[in-house]
């Protein structure tokens, strides 16, 4: 499968959770905006969602994502796999009549508190156009204690054929996402998860560097045992 054409270019959803993010989702969007606007001067036929899901919110999440121009979906499911999923079927549902089956939409996840490089997007999609189905990107903490970031770094080797996956910087085909079981239900690991069973069904999975993505080096968990935690694991492991 290449890159879908709806009315002769990509189609492309970006799907982003967000509990209580109002501080940084902002700057996330501006990000999101810039790979969302090279991509539409490389491709202006070009079709792409951007879609927040605020999830179990208590603050200004949904009105910070409203003011930025994007689609918003809100959940109360307190799951960072469903809200990963409800913002995909959003997205979908938005780009409905564009004349393309869904399943050739390229999907695009990232996190709230993280920013993504202007060829974000069309990184991805030069990969899925040389077969691959799934494209695993690498993150680096933004900034954060020195101490942290040095063992971070020891325990981190970014480049082709990485060993990690994140949330945060993670593309698949559609019809892989839906073929797979989307995210699921899941509070924590569900971007784990589903590389393994992309996997374990055969799917052509391509771990690269090519575009890394900086996240927030807050050390407090948004969901259990999640990047904030892994940093504060760290931290603790310095004392």
């Amino acid at each position: 499968m290449s890159p879908a054409h709806g009315a002769g270019g990509p189609l492309v959803v970006v799907a982003i959770p967000a509990h209580d993010e109002q501080e940084l989702l902002g700057r996330c969007l501006e990000s999101v905006a810039r790979a969302r606007e090279l991509l539409l001067i490389e491709r202006p036929d070009a079709r792409c969602r951007v879609v927040v899901c605020a999830d179990a919110c208590t603050d200004q999440t949904a009105e910070v994502a409203r003011s930025r121009g994007v689609a918003v979906v809100e959940s109360t499911a307190r799951a960072v796999g469903a809200a990963r999923d409800a913002a995909v079927a959003e997205g979908l549902r938005l780009l409905d009549g564009v004349g393309w089956p869904a399943d050739e939409v390229w999907l695009a996840t990232t996190d709230a508190d993280s920013q993504v490089p202007g060829h974000w997007i069309t990184s991805q999609l030069a990969m899925a156009a040389a077969g691959a189905q799934v494209v695993v990107g690498t993150v680096e903490p933004d900034g954060g204690e020195l101490p942290m970031l040095s063992a971070w770094w020891q325990r981190h080797e970014l480049g082709e054929g990485h060993g990690h996956v994140h949330g945060a910087n993670l593309g698949l085909w559609v019809s892989v996402w839906r073929m797979v079981g989307g995210f699921g239900q899941l509070r924590t690991h569900e971007d784990v998860l589903l590389v393994e069973r992309c996997r374990a069904a055969g799917v052509e999975v391509r771990a690269t560097d090519a575009h890394r993505v900086l996240t927030s080096s807050r050390r407090d968990n948004r969901v259990p045992g999640g990047f904030g935690g892994f940093l504060r694991e760290l931290t603790d492991g310095l004392d």
